[in-house]
């Protein structure tokens, strides 16, 4: 009985709605559309905030305690559905290494431990650390978190907020917890209930690196009682409330102490002369210590008094930059003028026009020098205060006609890598710009793979574009991302770079297939996001400006896409509608025109579309006689996944009716087609059917 509750009926939506990443998650949808609209008599719009859901669980709720057909019909509903579960397997250790050499900061590490041990009283276990630039905060949670592995065996979990809003955060939070990406919600606050819900029973730590707002932070806490979160910032932090541990200068002899640390008695005993001098110009700065270590030895740089505008690290970052072979310095200051979130030797390469090998070389002088600081993945990124150094050394010594030569040539390169792994992720999209160059990857995943792992610098290319107004380039590197989209998701990063290019295409190419191909793809990644009220007028857009530029097949693509939201919406009578209207659209392609070797694939996907949207309709008669004549055609062309696809929507419709022996059978072809398709999310959803069939 306790799936006829209230509570019970909208935890049902809710874990339908967070389940949607995947293709499996979005039948759930549409068919949770259908239900309702079945217990309802009527249409009624999918909700998209928690009033909603609590609107339509009471009406679920009155309609299913006032006829028992329906209660029925809900139960078996219900008892399929697969609930966004927490996750259970085990946690991963992120945290960054700590650097060996390491002293003071003992008050702070006592307060750590103060606040991961107090006794809980309901308060999150929350600890910010803040300090200027250089001083070591991270390191200090980073060393913090080294001492207390036993104390967190469920995982320690780390995320940089430094380029990076809440939602993609969470998602790779969740990732390091163990979710596979097509389990993690698309919406935030499915995502934030997610991994709140995960945590409750672990214990883990969680280190917030580079945070920058209170706002920023406040949906990746969670109150669990053995959950300790350390929030790394520059600043306070005003509006959270956490336990505040402020991070300053080291004292002169823990500073001669780390410096000996790093280089040995024998050379501080050596330097003995110059050291006064040294301690002076780091001023406490752990950085910039760290920056004066190798050179201890050598020659005194110019003196400088500190004053109270004096900032340890950029002298220290000057004084590493006068020391650097002019090789290395010029493609220091090129590859420094814009923020690229991680740099390998192709793009440094670009910057100094120069070759990879060289440039890797010189990378490793520079990460030597703690002019830059290595990734991860084997790539460098610059700290923001060095890069501030960078660009305005560049800017003084290089030119502006140069700097901007050097960022356009790193954007061309970004450009033509995301053209080829686009054109060998999709060869046979013609969403995908057909722009030649020069590079190639050899198959489809391996071009999925390079998009992905640069996902990050192509987004900041489409903003340096935009910012130098290269709308060409703009518009070709969004088009560029539709593999990406398709393949691999990542709607939260890319949504920037699409808005940015729809702003383009809308300002410099409108009324053209280019802006309606745009306005597509901003579509497609909003609906993903379940942000269905926005992602409609872009899909509105799309089909106009396809329609104004002559554009048939895109025209038709645009209106199905405007179905396909329909049905996410749980309008089905306006999805029919917009189906039947791609399906006569298409009938403008004439047999040599664009598109024509397309048309029989295209139409069979409407048909489909057309099955699905009568059967939200509750038409089960229509819905089997279209679904049918899409089958034929997958099933004659050879293509696996649509079939099972389809055969699910067929049973579903069977079932949905009643017809339960016919349901299963279709049930067992699908899952058939699937066992080589690597969908385990869908085998997850047909054998759901089947429980409600043996129901």
């Amino acid at each position: 009985m306790d799936l006829l509750s209230t509570s019970a009926i909208g935890a049902v939506f809710g874990a339908v709605g967070s389940g949607m990443a995947s293709e499996a998650g979005k039948l759930a949808w549409e068919s949770a559309g259908g239900m309702v609209r079945r217990l309802a008599g009527r249409e009624v719009t999918a909700p998209a905030t928690p009033d909603e859901v609590n609107v339509i669980a009471r009406m679920v709720h009155d309609r299913v305690h006032s006829d028992p057909e329906l209660a029925l019909a809900w139960a078996r509903f219900a008892r399929g559905v697969r609930g966004s579960e927490p996750v259970t397997g085990p946690g991963r250790h992120c945290l960054p290494s700590a650097p060996r050499s390491f002293t003071d900061r003992q008050d702070a590490l006592k307060l750590l431990d103060k606040e991961a041990t107090r006794a809980f009283d309901g308060r999150p276990r929350l600890a910010l650390l803040h300090g200027p630039e250089g001083i070591g905060t991270s390191t200090l949670a980073f060393h913090w978190g080294a001492r207390q592995v036993a104390r967190f065996p469920d995982g320690q979990l780390y995320a940089d907020l430094r380029a990076l809003g809440p939602e993609p955060v969470l998602a790779t939070l969740l990732r390091q917890l163990g979710l596979p990406d097509e389990d993690i919600p698309p919406s935030i606050a499915d995502r934030a209930a997610l991994f709140r819900r995960s945590l409750t029973d672990r214990r883990v730590l969680v280190v917030l690196d580079h945070a920058r707002s209170a706002a920023q932070v406040q949906p990746l806490l969670a109150p669990a009682p053995d959950v300790v979160t350390l929030v790394v910032a520059r600043n306070p932090l005003i509006g959270l409330d956490a336990l505040r541990i402020p991070v300053g200068p080291l004292g002169r002899r823990d500073a001669k102490r780390l410096l000996t640390e790093l280089v040995g008695k024998p050379a501080v005993s050596a330097a003995r002369a110059s050291l006064p001098a040294v301690l002076d110009r780091c001023a406490g700065s752990p950085y910039a210590l760290r920056a004066a270590a190798p050179r201890l030895t050598e020659l005194p740089l110019p003196p400088e008094t500190p004053g109270s505008e004096y900032d340890p690290v950029s002298s220290a970052v000057e004084d590493s930059y006068r020391l650097l072979a002019p090789d290395a310095a010029r493609l220091y200051r090129l590859t420094g003028l814009y923020d690229w979130p991680a740099l390998d030797a192709a793009a440094a390469a670009r910057a100094a026009d120069t070759d990879e090998a060289e440039a890797a070389r010189l990378l490793d002088e520079l990460a030597g020098a703690l002019l830059i600081e290595p990734t991860d993945d084997g790539r460098y990124r610059y700290r923001p205060a060095v890069r501030a150094h960078a660009a305005r050394t560049a800017a003084a010594v290089d030119g502006i006609a140069a700097c901007s030569a050097a960022v356009s040539r790193t954007v061309e390169g970004y450009l033509q890598l995301a053209l080829a792994a686009a054109q060998a992720a999709l060869p046979e999209s013609w969403r995908v710009p057909s722009t030649p160059t020069p590079l190639s990857y050899e198959n489809r995943g391996a071009g999925v793979a390079a998009l992905a792992a640069e996902t990050s610098n192509l987004v900041q290319a489409v903003h340096a574009a935009e910012e130098f107004g290269d709308w060409d380039t703009v518009v070709l590197l969004g088009q560029a991302l539709w593999p990406l989209q398709l393949k691999a998701g990542h709607h939260d990063i890319l949504l920037p770079a699409l808005q940015s290019g729809v702003r383009t295409a809308d300002s410099h190419f409108p009324g053209t297939r280019i802006a309606g191909a745009l306005h597509a793809q901003l579509a497609h990644s909003l609906m993903e996001l379940r942000r269905w009220d926005e992602a409609e007028p872009e899909a509105l857009a799309a089909a106009r400006d396809e329609r104004a530029g002559g554009h048939v097949r895109g025209q038709a693509s645009a209106v199905e896409f405007l179905g396909l939201l329909r049905l996410r919406q749980w309008r089905f009578d306006e999805a029919y509608a917009a189906f039947d209207e791609a399906y006569r659209i298409l009938h403008g392609i004439g047999p040599a025109d664009e598109g024509a070797a397309d048309l029989p694939r295209a139409r069979a996907l409407l048909e489909r579309h057309r099955g699905r949207a009568l059967r939200g309709l509750g038409r089960h008669t229509e819905a089997v006689e279209r679904l049918d004549r899409a089958l034929a055609f997958f099933r004659a062309a050879g293509e696996a996944y649509n079939t099972a696809r389809t055969l699910t929507d067929l049973a579903e419709t069977r079932l949905n009716n009643d017809e339960f022996t016919a349901a299963r059978a279709l049930i067992d072809e699908a899952t058939a087609a699937l066992r080589d398709e690597n969908a385990e999310q869908h085998l997850e959803y047909l054998r759901g059917l089947r429980e409600r069939c043996e129901a």
